[in-house]
């Protein structure tokens, strides 16, 4: 029975290059009277191609495609055309996936044997902004995260570490750390590297996010 709203149809691209797949979430989606589905491709080529002539709201988006793999799609649609929000939608369970898909500009990671009230709720968390997990991988990432804290908590920082991160979350400049703590611009740049490093991260937002999550600065 089809589920009815009478709020605004969200349009829904598809991107797998398994039929089956492809035939499941049509007939998932045809349940839902607020979607359209706009289009189906079977590899990045074609729906880079055609991105712009469809203008749709969500893509359902496969990481194992022919040709350009689906992380590369995910960071240039992520780029390029910034209102179309991304769910991914694969076989691929492990934690390390779903944050490369996140850190690539995904809003949502579904594995491929969700049921049709998962998959409308994602679309629709997505469509509206927000972040969407598959409930089954949210523990394992939770463990993750709790681990990763842990990891992290047992590096020992030095004050001067401290001052620097900081520093670096004020959006003060390097120079300007340093005329601050009366050192050289280069101390501050190898200060700022082992930072990154300590905290395995590859860039000040990155630095600035986890230093935030471990309560090592204030914002």
């Amino acid at each position: 029975m089809p589920i009815n709203t009478n709020a605004i149809k969200i349009r829904v691209a598809i991107a797998d290059d398994h039929p089956m797949v492809l035939k499941g979430l049509q007939h998932m989606l045809a349940m839902c009277s607020r979607i359209e589905l706009c289009g189906t491709f079977v590899n990045g080529e074609d729906l880079l191609k055609n991105i712009e002539v469809l203008s749709f709201d969500v893509l359902l988006l496969d990481i194992q495609l022919p040709g350009i793999q689906g992380d590369e799609i995910a960071a240039i649609i992520s780029q390029q055309y910034p209102d179309i929000h991304i769910l991914v939608i694969t076989n691929l369970a492990q934690s390390a996936y779903v944050h490369k898909m996140m850190g690539k500009g995904a809003s949502g990671y579904l594995l491929k044997n969700t049921d049709v009230n998962t998959l409308i709720a994602a679309i629709e968390a997505v469509n509206k902004g927000q972040q969407f997990i598959d409930p089954s991988l949210k523990e394992a990432l939770l463990q993750d995260m709790l681990n990763e804290k842990k990891k992290v908590q047992s590096t020992v920082f030095s004050r001067r570490e401290l001052d620097i991160l900081q520093y670096i979350a004020n959006e003060f400049t390097s120079q300007e750390i340093a005329g601050k703590l009366f050192i050289s611009s280069r101390t501050v740049e190898s200060i700022r590297l082992n930072l990154l490093a300590k905290m395995d991260v590859k860039n000040v937002a990155g630095l600035i996010r986890k230093a935030i999550q471990l309560n090592l600065i204030h914002v």
